[in-house]
């Protein structure tokens, strides 16, 4: 217990600030409760050196199935850390899981893909009275996450996909994926996981279309690069829509005034990771010639953050714990703000663990400067919700 919050039942948390591989995988394991254990979820700040800890793992775990990513900032049990190795072990009495390594997103092959995660799910033996849902972490600098989510909603329509692309601190230089003590670029990982408890997945974020649309005029959708907005070259019309000079466009602007695509009834933030020196702006998400776009603000963060962690069971519990994936931008908004305590704080009331990302999946979509999360309840209350 801490300060009046317990922790969650039905997961383990082990976590370390080591500046050295095998120390914090010594530090975070030690919280692990191995032998119950089922399966592993690492996700990995900067700095520690990639084959180290997966070598640590590897020896430290037992072989325990390990799976995870690299990130750009984690959830902790005390909210928002930028140092820490987080692993959550999920106890074999509550957890079965199943995965597939997709080691080649480009070029991108939906026969390839759709076949692996078909045969998975398949061999996959279904425990009865269990749920299914799927966890995907892909590189985060792949720029394949919407056509991945949207085969694997295709290929598997009957469980909810959740997932968070692979983060890099705040450098977008390499980020990596996780399985078998060995990490890979341009590559991603699916789990389908069966599990007795209850779950819902949901997702938010805390902005509201404005009056002020635009179009892309002229992109290169592999690149998520756009180089004309309105006919104009896009840094610059996009610094005059949000009135500001285009040498003073940077990731706080980007954060504060992103852009929404309206998508299943929904809009959805199409996040800016940065302009190039030739006024052209890459999307963290995709982006096509002739989209009609929405320019967005934001809404009360802190308020609409509460709202969106406020669950509840049918049977009006609680969850035991929420699975979280936190855009970076998102908490590079906070930090801007100076909000980090306070949303650390109901973080840790809502038991949230997880991690930062370079974008989301939900029902199908991979979005940007949004929470996705999976809420788990206790195994007396429903199923799926």
């Amino acid at each position: 217990m801490r300060d009046g919050v317990t922790g969650p039942r039905h997961v383990w948390v082990g976590q370390s600030s080591a500046a050295e591989a095998a120390r914090a995988v010594d530090e975070a394991a030690a919280g692990l409760n191995l032998r119950e254990t089922c399966f592993v979820l690492a996700f990995v700040p900067k700095g520690l050196c990639l084959d180290e800890v997966g070598g640590a793992l590897q020896a430290r775990l037992g072989g325990l199935p390990v799976f995870g990513c690299t990130s750009a900032g984690q959830i902790t049990p005390d909210g928002y850390s930028s140092d820490a190795l987080l692993l959550l072990a999920f106890p074999k009495a509550y957890f079965r899981c199943a995965s597939v390594l997709i080691e080649q997103l480009r070029p991108f092959s939906f026969s390839a893909i759709a076949a692996a995660a078909e045969r998975q799910e398949v061999q996959f033996q279904h425990t009865a009275g269990w749920n299914r849902l799927a966890l995907l972490f892909t590189d985060g600098l792949s720029k394949q996450e919407d056509l991945l989510v949207s085969t694997l909603e295709t290929v598997l329509p009957d469980i909810p996909v959740f997932g968070g692309s692979a983060g890099d601190g705040l450098d977008f230089d390499e980020t990596f994926v996780l399985q078998g003590g060995r990490f890979y670029k341009d590559a991603a990982l699916l789990l389908i996981i069966e599990t007795s408890l209850g779950f819902k997945g949901f997702s938010f974020d805390h902005f509201q279309p404005t009056d002020e649309q635009l179009v892309i005029t002229g992109a290169d959708p592999e690149d998520r690069l756009v180089f004309e907005i309105n006919g104009a070259p896009a840094a610059q019309e996009y610094a005059r829509l949000v009135g500001c000079a285009r040498d003073a466009l940077s990731p706080r602007i980007f954060a504060e005034n992103p852009i929404l695509v309206h998508h299943k009834g929904r809009y959805f933030v199409r996040a800016i990771s940065d302009a190039t020196e030739d006024d052209a702006l890459s999307f963290m998400a995709a982006i096509d010639d002739g989209v009609i776009m929405t320019l967005g603000r934001g809404k009360e963060m802190i308020e609409t953050l509460r709202t969106g962690l406020d669950l509840e069971s049918t049977k009006r519990e609680r969850p035991d714990f929420i699975l979280g994936f936190d855009c970076v931008l998102r908490r590079l908004e906070v930090e801007q703000r100076q909000l980090s305590r306070e949303v650390s704080e109901i973080f840790r009331e809502a038991r949230v663990l997880g991690f930062n990302t370079y974008g989301e999946q939900h029902c199908g979509v991979h979005m940007n400067q949004t929470f996705v999360g999976v809420a788990f309840f206790c195994p007396d209350g429903p199923g799926v919700l």
